[in-house]
């Protein structure tokens, strides 16, 4: 059942930021308080698709951080294993240096409140779900266990996000920034396809 519409589920759990503090009471929902945010799950640390997804997003915080936008990974390691992961070295199996808060989920509560748990093995799914400012979930997209996620794409469908708040236009299949959107009417879809 997606949770597009909805209020983004709140949870407190032990997490890693940035930095490499540990903290036990990680506050979701104050963490995201009035900014867009990334929420993304996957099944296990010290894996094979999972570092190339983290990584990914690593080298792509830059793009996150210009468009004000939160990132929070979560799996059901321990906040010790996620940091080990961290120490170890990209070459030798390892993420090294991430630049955002990685959540431990050990219990599986956090992953089955956005019903993302794999119904088999127990570990999440590799989901990531798109939070506006306001906390609720604008977009979501859940992959099986083999297929590693387009981390473009998450941040082309920011870019909607931003641009149908200030502008009021919606965006097309395949938008991009700079693309040409659409007034939601009939007149509006009209004018696009005689453009």
């Amino acid at each position: 059942m997606t949770l597009v519409t909805k209020y983004a589920p709140n949870f407190i759990a032990p997490a890693i930021l940035k930095n490499g503090t540990i903290i036990n009471k990680f506050n979701f929902h104050k963490e995201i308080k009035n900014k867009i945010t990334v929420l993304f799950f996957w099944p296990m640390d010290f894996t094979f698709v999972c570092p190339t997804e983290i990584i990914a997003f690593n080298k792509l915080y830059s793009e996150f951080k210009k468009r004000k936008t939160k990132i929070i990974g979560v799996s059901r390691d321990s906040v010790f294993v996620h940091n080990a992961w961290k120490n170890t070295p990209i070459k030798q199996g390892g993420i090294g240096n991430i630049q955002y808060t990685m959540v431990s989920d050990i219990q599986g509560i956090i992953q089955n409140d956005y019903n993302v748990t794999h119904p088999h093995i127990g570990v999440a799914l590799r989901a990531s779900f798109l939070i506006d400012k306001y906390g609720i979930i604008r977009h979501e997209i859940i992959n099986d266990l083999p297929f590693g996620r387009n981390i473009h794409d998450i941040i082309r469908m920011i870019d909607a996000i931003i641009f149908h708040d200030q502008h009021g236009d919606v965006c097309p299949a395949n938008w991009e920034k700079g693309q040409r959107s659409l007034q939601p009417s009939n007149e509006g879809l009209i004018q696009y396809f005689n453009k």
